[in-house]
Formats: C-alpha cells, structure tokens, sequence
C-alpha cells in the first residue's frame, strides 16, 4: 500500500488519477460498517458485504425485535464461516428516541401552512392534522417557536417525506405546530427530534437493558452503541449495568453523539467511552448546516489523539435507492478518510437499500483511494508532538515501530498482542502499511473450568483503521518462549504472502514482548 502513496501537496499527474486501482486482500484501511435489515439479512447477501469490505456488522434495535435480529445473526456466523472473513457485532440502542405513531400504516399528508396537533394519547389514529407520540413530556420541553423534525427511519432531509413543523401553541399535553412544508409520511413508525431541547427520558431505556441482558448478553456482542448519549454519566451507567452481565464485561461502549448535548460534554464523554460515532444525521438537525464539518473535523481529531476509534455516518444516503453515489457524497466519504476516522457506518444504505454490497464495495474504494493522500507524516508528528514527553513506555515503542515501518518501507507491521492495546497504539499513529495483529490468547479459569481470551480482542480491533486481525494458536500463550513466538511470526508472514501484503525481499517490522520488555525489529525476507 505504501507503493502507491502520493500527497495532495506535491504534484500529481492528471493521467495517473485515471490509473485503475490495484486490487487488494485488504479493500481499505478505513473500516466499514454495514447496518443489516430486511434487505440485507440473508447468508448470500451477508456473504457479500463481508467480501466487499464490511468488518462490523450493526444491529439496529430502533427497528425489529430480538427474533428477527437472532435470525439475522444466525445467518452472519454462517456467512462468516463460509467467506473465512472475521466480523464484530454491534449493538445499537434505541435510546430515548421520540417516536410519531400511525397504527393504521395509511400514508399521512401534511400540507404546508397548515396546522397538525401533536398529542401523547397513542389510542388517537394518526391524521393529517392529529399526529400520536410516545412521549407524555414534549409539551412541558418545547415552547412556541421551537422547531420539531419528523422523518422516516432516518433524517432524509428530503422534502418529500420529512417534514419541519414550528410551534405554535401548548395546549396542556398537546403542542399544536404549524406544517413549514408538505410532505408524505409512509410507514408505523416516525421519528420526532426537537432541535437543542433537552428530553427528559434516560439514554439507556428499560427496552434497552432487557434488549442488552437478552440478546446482547446470549451473543456476547462486541460493541455497543449507546443511542443519543449526552452526558459521560451515561456512559458509566450503561458499563457498570453490562458489567454485570455474564459475557458482556469486554464488550466496548461506543458513544453515538446525536445532539448539541453530547457535543457539549464531548470532551468528558470521549474520556469514558471506547469510542465515538458522530450521527451525522441527528446532528445535521440539531447544528446549522455550516457547523457540521466543523464539529466532525474537531470531534475525529479530539479522538485520534486519545487513540480512540472515530466512527462517521450518513455518507452515501442517495445509494438507499441509487447505484453510484452523488459527487457531493463522493468527495464526503474521501473527506472522512482525509479528517481521519477510523470507520464509515453505513445505516439505511444498507439496512433498507437496494444495492447494500455495492454500496460496502464503492465507499470501499473511495476510501482506498483517499488513504493514499493521506499525510501520514504531518498526522505522525502533530500526534507526536500532542502526546509529549515522557510518553509511556509502550506508547514510545508502538510509535517507534511505526517510524521504523515507514522509514525502511516495510510492506506490514506484524504485532503480537493479548489485550490488543499495543496493537491499537501502533494503529493510533497511522502508520502506511497494514498492521497484523496477532492475538495470543490467555488461558483463564474460574476454577470450574478452562477458557481461552482472544476472539474479543482479535474483532474489536475490526473497527480500527488499519488494523487486521489474526487468532494465534492457542496452544502458544501470551508467556510463551523464544521458540513459540517465532512459530506464530512464521504463521503470520505465511498468511501475508497467502493474502499478496507480503512478498518476497519484502521488508517487515515486528513488534512484541520478549519476557518484560517490548522489543521492535526489522526482517527482511528471503526467497
């Protein structure tokens, strides 16, 4: 990959751009994940996303319920069995997510200038001038000239089928709003957001936990994305309620930053979460249009100096019914990459769309060939230059590899890690090749019987840019010998000249721990 690394400030040739990409075992060092639904939930079409480059797999618990999810699911192990490609799962809270209700299904028009009620009383049948909540508190959060935002599945923006509606009057649990633009709703389910009002609900429902303790707990789940998070609160909340749980206590807190809350308290959210993902589309409700890059852009930066995963959504939204993506949506994807998010979630493009895989593949590409203009040796020094002195002495080294890895153009960085956390230190300084990491499992007991640590810790690294995971043999423990340690590089330079990332005469820096000390080396390989 660093064959073909160029810069956007040195001079390209216009006709090199026309060059067809390489294609590799590895799609993008940007990570992807797919939202599967009911047009993505099958084993051949499953198969196909992790083919094209989906390493994480999102269940979003806003829509169906743990039946259809489990059959989901079932169907993904199968597909990971027999693509032999590695995926995570993640689970996604509904949250306290405010919701219109039309138990008829009919479709609802709403006419511009005109005025619709909106009442807690669900029995009421939704209506062009009556709408149903699920939410007893709206009139007591919002005063008259609020603004309130209703779409389907997700915030389109499209004029056609969301709608803005301004608040007119309170009438004691109704809010009486005037329509700001005509617009079919379609579909049970809606949802509301009211724009910079705080909602009084808890951020982990009680639909949530009996979700999480269920079939989060029954699939021990390797993320889990906390919906609408708006305090570092919640985040120590949901852990310490998982922590409980038998199977969960590894299982990562991604915050899902939706509003001007969590944009308020990022920095001590960021602080207790594993990582972030920006909702670009909530977000793109709750900020002024012009402000959104900006707190994408300080929010990815604020997260690759901690070393902790940013994850971008809502990239590619007119691919839900549409082969190729816009320009405008194009050039956003590449954007991304350039801030430096770690993943691009995909959401309806995939859960709903028609071209779920070709979606995955093209934000694939797109994101290969952003990679390659990245400026790894400005990112290198101003994360250099963030951390200080005295780094830690792990830091230190995980960043010395890297600086070794470009200098003497090794094709991969190779690292032996048990918690994954030298792994995801070397990935933090964005080094230009891939990095293997090779999880050497733990043995552990509870004294009733034997168990291996390792799978969490090899998928969690599936949502880290540039991070490529591989299981050791068990039977060569995290305290192994000399002699063990270079029978597992043998496996992992087996398996980079199987995949095409290693050649022969190829040079490859190795990290790992030799007794107590960390040690970095540089081999070049032979025919």
């Amino acid at each position: 990959m660093h064959s073909n690394h160029l810069l956007l400030e040195e001079p390209i040739r216009m006709a090199s751009i026309l060059e067809p990409s390489k294609p590799s075992f590895f799609p993008a060092m940007t990570k992807i994940v797919g939202t599967l639904g009911p047009k993505s939930r099958s084993v051949e079409i499953i198969s196909g996303c992790l083919k094209a480059g989906m390493s994480v797999a999102r269940f979003d618990f806003s829509l169906g319920d743990t039946q259809f999810h489990q059959e989901t699911l079932e169907n993904l192990r199968i597909a990971v069995k027999n693509t032999k490609k590695l995926c995570a799962v993640m689970l996604d809270t509904g949250g306290p997510e405010l919701q219109v209700v039309n138990k008829t299904e009919h479709p609802i028009s709403l006419e511009a200038d005109t005025l619709v009620i909106l009442t807690p009383d669900q029995e009421k049948e939704a209506t062009s001038n009556l709408l149903p909540i699920n939410f007893s508190g709206l009139s007591k959060a919002v005063k008259k000239g609020d603004t309130i935002f209703i779409g389907q599945y997700l915030f389109t923006g499209n004029e056609t089928t969301s709608v803005w509606l301004e608040v007119s009057e309170v009438n004691g649990d109704d809010v009486v709003c005037l329509i700001k633009n005509s617009a079919t709703l379609s579909g049970s389910l809606y949802t509301l957001h009211v724009s910079q009002i705080h909602i009084d609900l808890p951020t982990l429902t009680d639909k949530d936990k009996e979700v999480i303790r269920t079939w989060g707990a029954r699939n021990n789940i390797d993320f889990l994305s906390l919906s609408i998070t708006r305090h570092a609160e919640d985040i120590r909340h949901a852990r310490e309620f998982i922590s409980k749980l038998s199977g969960l206590h590894q299982t990562q807190i991604f915050a899902k930053i939706e509003n001007v809350e969590g944009l308020t308290h990022f920095d001590e959210i960021l602080k207790e979460a594993d990582g972030i993902i920006i909702s670009r589309g909530n977000l793109g409700i709750d900020l002024p249009p012009e402000k959104v890059f900006l707190f994408q852009k300080a929010a990815v930066y604020k997260c690759n100096m901690a070393g902790k995963p940013a994850v971008v959504t809502r990239v590619v939204d007119s691919m839900t019914d549409n082969l190729r993506p816009t320009r405008a949506e194009a050039t956003d994807v590449a954007n991304a990459v350039l801030d430096g998010s770690d993943a691009i979630l995909l959401g309806a493009e995939t859960l709903r769309g028609l071209y779920p895989v070709e979606t995955i593949s093209i934000v694939g590409k797109i994101s290969a060939e952003a990679e390659k203009v990245f400026n790894h040796d400005l990112y290198y020094k101003n994360t250099v230059k963030y951390v200080g002195e005295p780094m830690t002495h792990l830091e230190s080294i995980a960043s010395s590899a890297v600086r070794a890895a470009i200098k003497v153009k090794a094709s991969v960085i190779i690292c032996f890690t048990s918690s994954g956390r030298a792994a995801r230190l070397i990935a933090k300084y964005r080094p230009t090749m891939p990095v293997l990491s090779v999880v050497i499992p733990r043995l552990q007991t509870n004294q009733l019987c034997w168990t291996f640590t390792g799978a969490f810790e090899a998928r969690q690294s599936l949502i880290v840019r540039g991070l490529f995971p591989m299981l050791a043999d068990p039977r060569h423990p995290a305290e192994s010998t000399n002699a063990a340690n270079e029978s597992i590089l043998k496996v992992a330079l087996d398996h980079g000249k199987a995949s095409g990332v290693i050649k022969s005469h190829d040079r490859v820096v190795v990290f790992q721990k030799v007794g107590d000390a960390s040690v970095v080396k540089i081999i070049e390989l032979e025919d």
